[in-house]
């Protein structure tokens, strides 16, 4: 029997901690600490610090910034699966006299409402939250900063809305609520609203001197929804297990998978970078990542995983700037991914085979364009073209016989099986574009054959 810090091989193992060496040493941290899930254990997990005999460990609290933001993201869809909101409705529904209550719930989670980046001054994350105690001290006069929906502009106060909507629609507070639909049911017993032993003291190093400044701890008040928590590399990696697969007893798979969706427009030129419903999402290194990086003074944090490889990393630090900690955790995840590749799962059969879906696999044209027709092992179908890149998506089974397209091209669409009067498949439907069997099918509806006289050479 191995132990899961046995998984990882002696080189990756070395590859993993000279990284967070380097990034601690050349970022100047008081601490580092690190650790890195594949299938749900902990594979690796190190620290560095600049104290003799102190580095943190699994269990050592830090202010984790706005990965809270994740937190209050899963509330809100909580209450979305529950028939208590939709994504779509106007916040002045549900949380009225805000002044910016048209923006929508599915434009907050998103930061694509149009507010502001921050409260008025004075700056909210070094100053007591009783400072702000009305939401119309967190937003201020100038409440929109853009048109909402037309661009992603990342909002503190947006989510302090978001916060104060779950109090709203709950009837109790924030913190107890999260308290209760999250972190009791995922056994996250080390994340909190306020720090509990053992945890980190922050720090502020100067720039130009190895010297340190201690940053204080202030109580966020009405911004905590936005980035008040406390937590571990332990409870976060038990969290990131949670957003890769979902668990009913918080946030169903299909609701986790939506928020790893890009939701709002994106900067000019930064493809790279999208923003789903309170997570990040980046492509690094020909993979794409998913998670949430974190600061407060005194305190970096970040979180990525990716779903392809099965490999998350945590990382988090006690020092205002200095390590480039997202991009530290996005080297864990590659060290890993590219060290030691994901052994895919056995193949298996289905357990049964419905003959109605089997006979619509295979090639299918729409005119002279083949595609291919494919059942999936969670019996749902994928439509995709038979070369290259081109328009495509997986589909679900609706109850009235039709399929809905769940990513891509025709996600939203709805693919029909057309049939003739004798119960035989005619063509596919695809949000009114024509897949038959044979290019340009003379017996099927438009665009058919064409041409009477068929296909023929150049001397015809």
């Amino acid at each position: 029997m191995t132990t899961p810090s046995e998984q990882l091989l002696p080189g990756t193992q070395r590859a993993l901690l000279h990284r967070i060496a380097t990034a601690q040493s050349e970022g100047r941290a008081p601490s580092l600490v690190a650790a890195v899930q594949r299938q749900e254990q902990t594979v690796w997990s190190g620290s560095r610090s600049c104290v003799d005999d102190h580095a943190p460990d699994a269990d050592t609290q830090f202010r984790i910034g706005s990965i809270t933001k994740t937190f209050t993201a899963v509330l809100v869809l909580r209450l979305r699966d529950e028939g208590l909101l939709d994504l779509d409705d106007p916040l002045e529904k549900h949380l009225p006299g805000t002044g910016v209550g048209g923006v929508t719930v599915h434009q907050l989670l998103g930061h694509s409402a149009g507010l502001g980046a921050e409260s008025p001054a004075p700056w909210w994350e070094r100053t007591p939250g009783a400072l702000r105690p009305e939401l119309a001290d967190v937003l201020g006069e100038r409440t929109r900063t853009h048109a909402p929906g037309r661009r992603h502009h990342y909002s503190n106060p947006g989510y302090t809305l978001l916060g104060a909507l779950v109090e709203k629609v709950r009837g109790a507070g924030w913190a107890d609520v999260l308290r209760h639909e999250i972190l009791e049911p995922l056994g996250m017993h080390r994340t909190s609203h306020q720090p509990h032993a053992p945890h980190e003291g922050g720090w502020a190093v100067h720039p130009w001197a190895d010297v340190m400044l201690p940053e204080p701890t202030e109580d966020l008040g009405l911004m905590a929804a936005a980035g008040q928590l406390w937590s571990t590399t332990g409870d976060l990696l038990r969290f990131a297990a949670f957003l890769a697969e979902g668990d009913d007893r918080v946030l169903c798979a299909a609701s986790v998978e939506q928020m790893r969706e890009p939701s709002a427009p994106i900067e000019s030129g930064d493809w790279d970078s999208h923003y789903g419903l309170g997570l990040q999402l980046v492509r690094r290194d020909g993979r794409t990542l998913f998670g949430h990086t974190g600061s407060l003074p005194g305190f970096l944090a970040a979180l990525w995983f990716s779903v392809e490889d099965d490999v998350t990393a945590v990382v988090l630090t006690n020092t205002t700037s200095g390590p480039m900690i997202g991009d530290v955790a996005a080297d864990l995840v590659k060290i890993v991914a590219e060290a030691e590749p994901r052994i895919p799962d056995p193949w298996c059969p289905l357990p049964e085979a419905d003959a109605e879906l089997l006979a619509l696999t295979g090639p299918w044209y729409w005119g002279t364009r083949a595609n291919v027709l494919r059942l999936t092992s969670d019996g749902g179908m994928e439509f995709q073209p038979l070369r290259g890149k081109g328009r495509g998506a997986r589909f679900t089974a609706r109850p009235d016989g039709t399929w809905v397209g769940l990513n891509g091209y025709y996600a939203g669409e709805t693919l029909r099986v057309v049939r003739n009067g004798d119960g035989s498949v005619n063509h596919l439907d695809l949000g009114s574009f024509v897949f038959t069997r044979e290019p340009y099918d003379p017996a099927a509806a438009i665009p058919g054959g064409v041409d009477e006289g068929g296909w023929r050479g150049l001397g015809a």
